[in-house]
């Protein structure tokens, strides 16, 4: 059995080599590139465009703008109009035989406004604070449950803006033959993507072909259809020309959306023996002009400990911003507040750290009064804590140096609901020389999702890994899921393995009521299927595949289609840190987490997830944040400059530990969605190590060194 050990991802190779070709690779015959023109406003109107000197630049086909723009609906379409809602939306697009005529031709374009006031951060508009419908949840009496409490701690939280940085930016290429369309597209889910096109070009949904074979990184940023591709594709419709786009990474900066800015004040109240007895969450995110959707969402509040009094209040403040939406891990914001508002109640109590979330477990979700399918979070509790070292911690802040340095050891819980609720569609096919082919049209947008079908297949059917090809991301396969809310793995292994298992029943069956089969008249339901061999019970005759194939002469294939349901995977992060009081530096220096994720599908992809979202944690607490000038709404740091993200330097050996036991319910061979967990808990881990390292609490994300001087 492969499913569950460490495999090498089977596209390495192609990705090292540069034989993986992803969207901004595709080069078509006859291609124009497109190249866009950003506002310089946040509210107003645009009074007027000059495009002379644009398309004066040799090579220039044609400037786009809302005068003669392709004429498309849908909700904040670019182009359509005058109006204008936040700094950095799309006022003109250039279109050349060249990128570089195009990106002339773009810094050209003249555009006049008459501008308003915008208002950029919550602290402007406190006045305008507000609660949309359905967001606000209440159990119990939180009242009684505060004045029942012998110990209550009542505190602030916030966090700024972030802005996905995947180190592939979006792309698109668009081909018209026709009324069919084909498009190559930076897509966290080309079936939604296909959906999204065909609406929109008002065609039949087999009419559109979207493919995503390789993506350079998601993080949710790629999970619609952006109106900047749907622009794209109009585009080359009306000039009969495929035409690509790619996003300078100044533009990511304001056309796909971000993490909103985020307040938050927690009042826990507990008992001396530290069980909960309510706690209240009301937060503030930033919404935009034409959006009121929520994405930073207090589930941990609502989910994650056992209490009687439950309440979150989740209020919007509308802003000249553009809409926010997904960003990985997207209850890391509310989560940081619980996580670090636990670890204040702690002290308080003069209680470790630790011990208090285990005096506060739950099997139960305490909102909706359901059992958990399975959560194994004490074992993870205990595993990271033993790794770590946790019991030889002196409770005491600022207690314990290493030379002028001090050191802070924290922790926190980490949790994650992962989609899974949506069917999920698998081929499998076997061809006559006994090569397995399986497709569906999901994605890889990173986290080993070829790999861990090759294993399923390769298992399920008894073959070599090599023996096994995967084919993903093309609306033309069978519907997969989108690759979002750590649902990948939930939603579509159990179609694959359905699918190959489905296969392998008929390949055992072409054998053994075949006569020139040594295994003719065995009982189908004993074959023993190893190593591309099918063998009698008692191995004492064997055939391989791809004679059994090679005698059927013909493919056998099976489509299976499998519905996984929603789940929560649970974790605890360990952190030490490193302060130096000269100067304020703070250094991550070792990290331990332990995680319940159901059955481990790949040890080396999982323990990837793990890295990926510890580094993110250390971004999130001590380096990220978007800066939006409060005169004019505009983001001052839109490059890998000034909107720092952790390096290798800046990140430890991190050990990851599973508990790998499976979830009774899951038909995904025992697993839950994973992916975002690990980035939940670590930006409160840190905060908490630093004020143990310290005795200095920072509830303002980022922890940077003017805080802390």
């Amino acid at each position: 059995m492969t499913v569950g050990q460490p495999v090498e991802r089977v596209d390495g190779h192609a990705k090292v080599t540069g034989g993986a070709r992803y969207t901004a690779d595709r080069t078509l015959p006859g291609m124009l590139y497109a190249y866009l023109t950003l506002g310089t406003i946040a509210r107003g109107q645009i009074t007027a465009v000059d495009t002379a000197a644009a398309r004066a630049v040799p090579g220039v086909v044609e400037v786009f703008t809302h005068q003669n723009a392709p004429r498309l609906s849908g909700q904040g379409m670019p182009l359509q109009g005058t109006q204008i809602q936040a700094n950095g939306e799309i006022v003109a697009i250039s279109v050349a035989a060249t990128l570089e005529q195009a990106q002339e031709a773009a810094e050209l374009v003249r555009v006049t406004y008459a501008a308003q006031t915008p208002v950029a951060v919550i602290a402007d508009a406190l006045s305008e604070v507000y609660l949309p419908a359905n967001q606000e949840v209440i159990v119990g009496d939180p009242t009684a449950g505060l004045a029942a409490a012998d110990v209550t701690v009542k505190q602030s939280y916030s966090s700024p803006a972030h802005h996905h940085n995947p180190i592939e930016p979006h792309a698109s290429v668009a081909q018209w033959d026709g009324d069919r369309l084909t498009v190559h597209e930076t897509s966290q889910g080309v079936v939604g993507a296909q959906r999204s096109y065909a609406t929109t070009f008002g065609i039949p949904q087999t009419n559109v072909r979207v493919l995503a074979p390789y993506l350079g990184g998601g993080f949710g940023a790629k999970s619609p259809v952006w109106p900047h591709s749907l622009l794209n594709a109009a585009i080359a419709r009306q000039l009969g020309r495929p035409v690509k786009i790619v996003l300078a990474r100044s533009h990511m900066y304001s056309i796909v959306s971000h993490r909103a800015e985020h307040q938050q004040e927690i009042t826990l109240g507990a008992k001396r023996d530290g069980t909960l007895t309510a706690l209240v969450h009301v937060s503030t995110q930033q919404l935009s002009r034409t959006s009121e959707n929520m994405f930073n969402l207090s589930l941990s509040s609502r989910s994650l400990y056992a209490c009687p009094n439950i309440q979150t209040r989740q209020l919007g403040v509308r802003l000249d911003l553009p809409t926010p939406r997904f960003m990985r891990s997207p209850q890391m914001t509310a989560h940081f507040g619980l996580e670090t508002a636990l670890d204040e109640l702690s002290y308080e109590l003069g209680m470790d750290p630790l011990e208090l979330r285990r005096r506060n477990y739950t099997d139960v979700n305490p909102t909706t009064g359901q059992r958990f399918s399975s959560k194994f979070l004490l074992d993870a509790y205990k595993l990271g804590a033993d790794a770590f070292g946790w019991s030889r911690r002196n409770p005491k802040p600022g207690s314990t140096r290493d030379g002028h340095e001090f050191v802070g050891w924290g922790m926190a819980t980490e949790a994650h609901d992962h989609g899974g609720n949506n069917s999920s569609s698998s081929m499998v096919r076997m061809a006559p020389d006994g090569t397995v082919l399986s497709q569906m049209a999901t994605q890889d947008i990173g986290t080993g999702t070829y790999t861990v079908f090759t294993q399923i297949v390769a298992d399920a059917l008894g073959v070599p890994l090599n023996q096994v090809r995967v084919e993903l991301a093309d609306s033309n396969f069978p519907p997969g899921s989108m690759s979002a809310g750590s649902g990948t793995i939930a939603s579509t292994t159990g179609a694959v393995n359905a699918a190959a298992l489905a296969v392998r029943t008929a390949v055992i069956q072409l054998a053994v009521s075949n006569p020139a089969s040594p295994l003719h008249g065995l009982p189908a339901d004993q074959i023993i299927t190893q190593h591309g061999y099918l063998f009698s019970p008692d191995r004492s005759r064997r055939e391989s595949y791809r004679e059994v194939m090679t005698r059927h002469g013909a493919p056998v294939e099976n489509t299976s289609t499998m519905t996984n349901t929603r789940g929560y995977t649970t974790g605890a992060v360990f952190v030490e840190v490193r302060v130096d009081p000269r100067y304020g530096r703070v250094r991550v220096t070792r990290g331990v987490a332990a995680y319940d994720t159901g059955r481990v599908m790949n040890r080396q992809t999982a323990r990837s997830q793990v890295i990926g979202g510890f580094t993110w944690g250390i971004g999130n607490a001590l380096m990220e944040h978007t800066v939006h000038d409060r005169h004019t709404a505009r983001v001052v740091n839109p490059n890998l400059s000034t909107y720092l993200i952790p390096v290798n330097a800046d990140v430890p050996d991190i050990q990851a530990i599973f508990v790998d036991k499976p979830d009774p319910v899951s038909t995904a061979l025992g697993a839950r969605g994973f992916g975002e967990t690990p980035g939940t808990g670590v930006a409160a881990a840190i905060g908490n190590a630093i004020y143990h390292a310290t005795g200095r609490r920072i509830r303002d994300l980022p922890i940077t060194q003017d805080k802390l001087m």
